[in-house]
């Protein structure tokens, strides 16, 4: 399957998208027709004949490759999220989750005829499992589609701010406290893992597509587990983010850059703040765990409890893609290496060059920064400073990461240091001259 990838000239990779990768319209109709039948289903006869107290579905969120547009020709899989009544916190997601399952598959093994789809339902080895995956067909689809069905807790529920986007901290908040595995409730955020990547231009998902089909000839020992798609999709939207932003980028650097951030995957540390961020104490402190973790990490940007792919096998992908630099898709017409975007293998904020910048000339090498059980020292704790003493921290000798990460939090919270309770110093020491920032913590 890689060979006709390996074998396309690397300005031709748009045109190898749209032919070989990208489904028909005529397919994106039918599928969404399908999967909107199921959603009926689910919403108004799934529980119809329950006994009292009736089971009430909220809302049904339809997540996967077709909900994201990323999906690939000859392989596409949905994602259902069924939010329910019942579900009154994630401790009642996790303890009843079973019965939902059964339940649901009972309704749809009876409701397919008259439907007039076919599902073939598999059969799952866990206990108490969390998703009922089966593949759906028809006399209108050209092919069969994948579709998980899993039941969830409506944590998102009058969630957001009434002047953002942004769910409010509480919700994360109760996230940290309830969970004790890594992303054991993210499919409660599908919704905004979903708008992460649906948003996207169109030309960034067909770099996902191209991400995606070339994982999928990666060679998986028995017994062992690869990072999971998503990881890729995050690492492709991160690559056009710090790399191009161009809405007309060149495929085979996108590409490449994101093969690079692959085999550079021991010092990976890619984050997001579009959802959740530094300004709550609660919030900060886990950050700061998560962040001191071993490489590679790549926190949810919808779920910051999720390392997505941690313990998996990233050196087989990250040999893959070495060996895919190599080929004619990763060369140009004259044979000469096509050359990836400088992107940084650890977030920062857009706004730290130009303080770095500043920094440079107006200060000298030497930066003291001094701080006293602020929220601030738990952000930056976890660049293993202790924030407890006073530390000279030299430009010129410490990586240029850690100087731009400082500074990216200090102007993150320069407009919220009113709101905090702890006394904030920060000295810049310069060789004329000393210069005293103060900030007074109400």
């Amino acid at each position: 399957m890689a060979l006709d990838l390996y074998r396309t000239p690397a300005q031709k990779l748009d045109k190898f998208i749209f032919d070989v990768l990208q489904p028909d319209s005529t397919f994106l109709r039918q599928a969404g027709q399908a999967i909107n039948t199921i959603c009926e289903f689910l919403k108004k006869n799934c529980f119809a004949d329950c006994p009292p107290p009736r089971i009430k579905v909220l809302k049904v969120v339809k997540g996967g490759s077709l909900g994201k547009g990323t999906s690939l020709k000859d392989s596409s899989d949905a994602d259902l999220l069924v939010f329910l009544n019942c579900f009154k916190g994630y401790g009642d997601q996790e303890t009843n989750r079973a019965g939902i399952i059964k339940e649901i598959k009972r309704m749809l093994e009876k409701c397919q005829q008259e439907k007039h789809f076919e599902v073939f339902i598999e059969q799952s080895r866990w206990p108490n499992p969390r998703v009922l995956s089966f593949k759906m067909s028809s006399e209108t689809l050209d092919e069969s589609i994948e579709i998980d069905v899993l039941p969830a807790y409506n944590a998102l529920c009058m969630s957001c701010c009434p002047y953002s986007a942004r769910p409010m901290s509480q919700v994360y908040e109760e996230l940290i406290q309830s969970c004790s595995r890594g992303g054991e409730f993210s499919t409660c955020f599908t919704e905004l893992q979903r708008d992460f990547v649906v948003d996207r231009r169109t030309k960034v998902k067909s770099l996902i597509r191209l991400v995606k089909y070339w994982y999928k000839q990666v060679q998986q020992p028995e017994g062992e587990s690869l990072p999971p798609q998503y990881a890729l999709e995050l690492l492709s939207v991160y690559a056009w983010e710090q790399g191009s932003k161009d809405r007309a980028f060149n495929m085979a650097e996108g590409f490449r850059t994101v093969l690079e951030l692959i085999q550079q995957y021991k010092h990976l540390c890619v984050y997001w703040t579009i959802n959740y961020n530094f300004a709550d104490d609660v919030l900060a402190g886990f950050l700061h765990h998560q962040l001191q973790k071993a490489r590679p990490i790549i926190l949810d940007p919808a779920d910051p409890t999720g390392i997505v792919g941690e313990g998996s096998r990233w050196d087989l992908v990250a040999q893959e893609a070495e060996c895919c630099c190599r080929q004619q898709c990763c060369m140009d017409l004259y044979g000469v290496p096509v050359q990836p975007w400088d992107v940084p293998v650890s977030t920062s904020g857009p706004e730290t060059e130009a303080a770095v910048c500043l920094c440079a000339v107006l200060f000298s090498p030497l930066v003291c920064v001094c701080l006293k059980g602020s929220r601030l020292a738990l952000q930056l704790q976890h660049l293993h400073l202790q924030p407890s003493s006073t530390h000279f921290l030299s430009t010129s000798s410490l990586p240029k990461l850690t100087v731009v990460t400082i500074l990216d939090i200090i102007l993150e919270t320069s407009d919220r240091v009113l709101l905090a309770t702890d006394f904030l110093q920060l000295i810049y020491i310069s060789d004329a001259l000393t210069f005293f920032l103060l900030f007074w913590y109400s």
